[in-house]
């Protein structure tokens, strides 16, 4: 049977007459008289009463949204805005040379902190170039992958700048 179109109207065998109102690759999602709003599954038992039908794939517009927001991620250097700790902004860091005579170097912390996302984001972009390659056998992409592990190993001294838990550093695991 060709998907229908909302303002299809159903009668279900649990749920009484309806009326369609949105669809997506999987579901219908239907007014029914009786019941309020329901979920369907497309393959679910009804009649169809009235048929509106279009040729349309049936994928809405959160799950383009979300599949493009997954790829642009995944595959490019645009990521999402990270957060810095609410106690770090606007702050200073301050580099003092052992000798005395030397002058001290300030830096604003959420400059540093732009550097230190910027390096992870590349690092992930590395990652993924690495395996994805075609050029590069599998036992050498472990061993680069293994090497990029230890640099987030590394890299987590600074987890204590982010806000957010999910964008730490994450280095090896124990077992």
């Amino acid at each position: 049977m060709k998907p229908l179109a909302p303002g299809s109207r159903i009668n279900h065998p649990q749920y009484g007459k309806g009326v369609i109102t949105n669809a997506t690759s999987q579901h219908y999602y239907v007014s029914f008289i009786e019941s309020g709003i329901e979920t369907i599954e497309l393959e679910s038992e009804f009649e169809v009463i009235e048929a509106l039908n279009y040729e349309l794939d049936l994928v809405s517009f959160y799950e383009v949204e979300t599949t493009l927001r997954h790829l642009l991620q995944r595959w490019s250097d645009i990521t999402p805005t990270v957060k810095i700790a609410d106690r770090w902004k606007d702050g200073t860091m301050v580099l003092k040379p052992k000798q005395r005579d030397l002058a001290e170097k300030e830096i604003p912390i959420d400059t540093f902190f732009h550097k230190i996302v910027m390096v992870r984001d590349r690092l992930r972009v590395m990652e993924q170039k690495i395996n994805s390659s075609k050029e590069l056998d599998d036992t050498t992409k472990v061993d680069l992958q293994q090497y990029i592990t230890k640099i987030y190993g590394s890299l987590t001294t600074f987890n204590v700048l982010f806000r957010d838990k999910d964008d730490n550093f994450v280095g090896e695991r124990s077992k």
